[in-house]
């Protein structure tokens, strides 16, 4: 008997030095599980790229030809009362989209900021429209004739207007989240874009003066009315068009996209861009528009 507890004895002292002498494992301490839990992927870096996509135009017109109808009516009566006038309205179309991008990112933990430019072509994304509006304009103010006398102009407008996108970079501020293999983000900044605007408008005016009298015939009051034939006014009567061609438009621009690392530093992005732009003669331009691209961040 007690040359077996003499054995158990033996057997317990090199199993505790055995296991003294193992590795310090994390799957000993329990950590091995927490390791596997996350995935995340290194975004940090200087980054390039470019794609293509689709660009619908929102071209509003409506105010388009108010510059040109107020340099036909200035100094005169007429000025005033066409100075709102709406002869056309909105227009949209659509193009094609070619791009290109350069950025860099900076990652704190998940959190990604990024400073990213791009380069856009916009193929033939071109739009134009055309409206006239007619109006009868009684004593205008600031109108001097007699008292009899009432002043009827006739005023006649017809517009026509386009616009053509050609290009447009931006610098854009990006909010990232490290997904892993996936970047949602989020982004706004500035945006300059190079467009043809023209515009034209032609007015019509013509003054036509009736003249009323009254006289008394047996203690009773007759009126009458004299219409008279209607008179071209050649000042007012004329048409005006004015170009401009590479024409600079400031705005801004916001977004969502998400990349995808395919492999190393190759990642792929989906985005949509909302670009709006300062109005060029009159004419305000706003784009959507929606891309797919390659980049390669080092």
């Amino acid at each position: 008997m007690r040359r077996l507890w003499l054995v158990v004895a033996a057997l317990g002292s090199m199993s505790a030095a055995h296991a003294a002498d193992m590795p310090d494992l994390p799957v000993l301490r329990g950590g091995f599980t927490d390791g596997l839990s996350k995935t995340s992927h290194n975004w940090d870096g200087t980054y390039f790229g470019g794609g293509a996509g689709y660009s619908t135009d929102a071209s509003d017109f409506s105010q388009s030809v108010v510059g040109l109808t107020n340099f036909i009516f200035r100094d005169s009566v007429l000025q005033q009362p066409t100075a709102n006038w709406s002869l056309m309205n909105k227009t949209n179309t659509q193009s094609t989209n070619f791009n290109a991008f350069v950025g860099r990112n900076w990652q704190w933990y998940d959190a990604i900021l990024s400073l990213e430019g791009t380069y856009t072509y916009f193929n033939n994304l071109a739009t134009s429209t055309s409206g006239s509006n007619s109006l009868t304009i009684v004593n205008p103010a600031g109108d001097t004739h007699a008292a009899n006398v009432t002043d009827n102009y006739d005023v006649t407008l017809t517009g026509t207007a386009a616009a053509k996108v050609k290009d447009m970079i931006t610098l854009r501020g990006r909010v990232g989240w490290d997904g892993g293999d996936f970047m949602p983000y989020a982004f706004a900044g500035a945006a300059v874009g190079r467009m043809d605007v023209s515009r034209s408008v032609t007015s019509t005016v013509d003054l036509r003066q009736d003249v009323t009298n009254s006289i008394v015939v047996g203690g009773v009051t007759v009126t009458s009315t004299t219409f008279g034939a209607p008179q071209a006014v050649p000042a007012q009567s004329q048409a005006q068009t004015q170009r401009r061609t590479n024409a600079f438009a400031v705005g801004w621009t916001a977004g969502l996209g998400v990349e995808y690392c395919i492999w190393d530093g190759l990642f792929a992005r989906v985005e949509y861009e909302y670009v709006k732009f300062s109005p060029v003669m009159n004419t305000s331009v706003t784009l959507n528009n929606a891309r797919v691209g390659l980049g390669y961040k080092f």
